[in-house]
């Protein structure tokens, strides 16, 4: 009587292609779950920035019309910013009746500015104009904006439009 071996397992090879196959598939994987991570953050800070611009707007609009150029950022009562039209900083041009101030926070730089509707101090502005661009680095490092803005009008404006 003669026995007849079967082998019935895997071979060698056949499991390295296995291997093969489910690290690519994993690699794969891995590179969607990166860049959906990437997205989600970049989603993140493109809200941040949205939230601190409309920040930055809110706080502007709600303050007295004369501590309109004047910024508390950590609410403690004292202004820590300032607001000037010398052309330093984010100021384009001294002189040029835009008031700017800015900030950087959690990776996000704000710019905000408020410009008079005619020449003269803002006192003397019936209305003007407050605009925040909020700054993040985007996919590839391409610099991305987020840009708000609104009127106020000056309560104690007297006079003819």
């Amino acid at each position: 009587m003669r026995r007849v071996l079967t082998h019935s397992g895997f071979s060698l090879v056949e499991v390295m292609v296995a291997m093969m196959i489910s690290g690519i598939a994993l690699m794969g994987t891995l590179g969607a779950v990166e860049i959906s991570s990437r997205h989600a953050q970049l989603g993140g800070l493109s809200t941040k920035a949205l939230e601190l611009a409309q920040g930055r707007l809110e706080a502007k609009r709600s303050v007295r019309w004369q501590s309109l150029l004047e910024d508390d950022l950590d609410h403690d009562g004292i202004p820590e910013t300032f607001m000037v039209d010398d052309g330093v900083g984010s100021d384009r041009a001294a002189g040029d009746g835009i008031y700017t101030a800015m900030y950087e926070r959690d990776g996000v730089s704000v710019v905000w500015t408020i410009e008079g509707d005619g020449p003269g101090p803002l006192s003397a502005a019936g209305m003007v104009t407050i605009r925040a661009v909020a700054s993040y680095p985007g996919l590839g490092g391409h610099k991305r904006d987020v840009q708000v803005a609104t009127l106020r009008t000056n309560p104690n404006f007297v006079g003819q439009r």
